[in-house]
């Protein structure tokens, strides 16, 4: 006989069924795990054998062969010691060989017995209910599968010894109740931001629409304290988002005691980052900072100072929404659609030729300091200020701007335009979050200007050399100063603003008089 477990391997967000099977026979005494298993997986052969040593079981003196199939796929983490545990137990005849029928099983075991909590218990809860299976998982693990919903029962023990006490019938189980919905944390206020108005208009058209954003500008300028308001712009997740997010999450590691929130992801990761943390990787290619900003945002002070490879890294997630981490046998993808939110100086000194101060570092400073952004990574962003620095009588004025929840409202309600839009076309799929997101084709009928809008961006576009990248990231931008005005389509004040906020090839130099006129004419 051979005792058959279901457990998962994970490969991304993908939660893929992986059968444990267990077999005792006659021979040399020996314990073998194969079907690729990692250091991980090997290791449980020792933890199987003192856990089940501590609730009073040996193991017999028999060749015990445990296979994880399919054998050719790559098997990584420690949560497959319950399975082979309870394998184990079916063999010997300590538990009913029905124990595991109608059940997935995860978790790590201590040597006394214990279960310990381990990541991606949300995927495979989600998986085992698309399968038609409960989940076994530990008692720490069961607030986070409990988020799955469905039919399926979860079951979550302390130990092995309350397990198999359940399965004989002498102690019954109860299924754990979901986690915690968190409230968002507080976020300080947009009216303490004093001054910088073109500022905080480029912050509330990023949040309207989802749209990267880049800010240059000398230290103290209020670069970091735009960015650090912005969540609290983002309207919440929907309910359908919070567990896409909440499944990466899962996988880090990051949902302690199941406890989910609405609020969207902030990542402010340092400038010392490497690629794998960035965009994931590792070992076990892990989600990285990109992924763990899903449908969220990415903020990166001191944008120069990463090193180029790690930026230029991001330039495909900006494009296709996900992360593709390629290994020898196998390749995982994580979801990392962010909304990009970068600061920096103008310069190494910090002020820039715009100050009039002298610079100790050469007249080249600025470019210099500029050129290790590429141009490509340049061009993916929507929206480029230039913040001045802030007057003495900027900050002896009273704070009397718009609160963050007066411009949250107008966000709120261009979002909601963008939705009800996308949610009326019974051929799009999957609705695009936000303007950013939109396909071609809904750009294309949602986002073309009137004539004189279209006759501005054409010059606009010849005069600055625009890409093609740049010119429809210009349409979104308008389509979403659209929504924030309330108009039906775009118009030639739309357009106009939307050029305003393109970042130029050479940020310190003005536009030429002429190229001024024919692009206002």
């Amino acid at each position: 006989m051979v005792a058959q477990i279901t457990t998962f391997a994970f490969h991304g967000v993908d939660a893929q069924p992986v059968t444990v099977q267990v077999q005792l026979t006659n021979g040399s005494n020996a314990f073998t795990i194969v079907g690729l298993p990692d250091k991980a997986v090997s290791e449980a052969r020792e933890r199987v054998r003192a856990a089940l040593a501590a609730v009073g079981l040996g193991l017999p003196v028999k060749r015990i062969t445990v296979n994880l199939a399919p054998a050719d796929l790559p098997k990584e983490g420690s949560h497959f010691d319950l399975a082979i545990a309870l394998g184990l137990l079916i063999e010997m005849g300590a538990a009913p060989n029905d124990a595991a029928h109608g059940f997935a099983v995860m978790g790590e075991l201590g040597l006394d017995g214990s279960i310990s909590a381990c990541a991606g218990a949300l995927p495979a809860a989600v998986a085992a209910n698309a399968m038609g299976l409960g989940l076994i998982c530990p008692e720490a693990s069961g607030p986070e599968a409990a988020w799955a919903g469905g039919d399926a029962t979860i079951l979550a023990p302390k130990s092995i010894i309350q397990l198999v006490n359940h399965f004989k019938g002498t102690q019954v189980l109860s299924p754990p109740t979901p986690g915690t919905l968190e409230a968002a944390p507080a976020i300080p206020d947009l009216v303490d931001v004093k001054g910088q108005e073109t500022a905080k208009r480029a912050l509330e058209i990023a949040a309207a629409g989802g749209h990267n954003l880049l800010m240059v500008g000398p230290p103290g300028a209020g670069k970091s304290m735009l960015a650090a308001r912005l969540a609290g712009l983002l309207p919440p997740l929907s309910p359908a988002e919070m567990l896409e997010v909440s499944m990466v999450q899962s996988l880090a590691g990051l949902l302690e005691g199941g406890r989910l929130t609405r609020a969207r992801p902030f990542r402010a990761p340092h400038h010392s980052a490497s690629m794998a943390a960035m965009i994931g990787g590792g070992m076990r290619a892990r989600p990285g900072e990109a992924s763990l900003a899903h449908l969220g945002v990415l903020f990166l002070d001191e944008l120069p100072e990463f090193a180029a490879t790690v930026l230029d890294s991001l330039r495909q997630p900006l494009e296709t929404g996900d992360v593709l981490i390629a290994r020898a046998n196998y390749h995982v993808r994580y979801p990392a659609r962010f909304q990009l939110i970068a600061a920096m100086n103008p310069c190494r000194c910090g002020y820039g030729k715009a100050s009039g101060r002298a610079c100790g570092r050469g007249p080249n400073c600025e470019e210099v300091y500029q050129s290790r952004i590429s141009g490509p990574m340049l061009d993916r962003m929507d929206l480029s200020i230039e913040l001045p620095a802030v007057t003495p009588a900027d900050l002896a004025a009273p704070a009397n701007g718009e609160t963050t929840a007066e411009v949250a409202a107008r966000v709120a309600a261009a979002r909601s335009a963008q939705s009800d839009r996308m949610n009326t076309q019974p051929t799009n799929p999957a609705p695009s979050p936000s303007n950013a997101a939109m396909s071609d084709a809904d750009l294309a009928k949602f986002a073309t200007p009137d004539q004189e809008g279209t006759a501005l961006l054409s010059r606009a576009a010849e005069a600055l050399g625009l890409s093609a990248r740049a010119y429809t990231r210009i349409l979104r931008v308008a389509r979403t100063l659209a929504d924030l005005d309330s108009s039906d389509g775009v118009r030639r004040r739309h357009v106009a603003e939307a050029v305003s906020f393109r970042r130029r090839s050479d940020p310190g130099a003005p536009l030429p008089a002429a190229t001024t006129s024919r692009i206002a004419s």
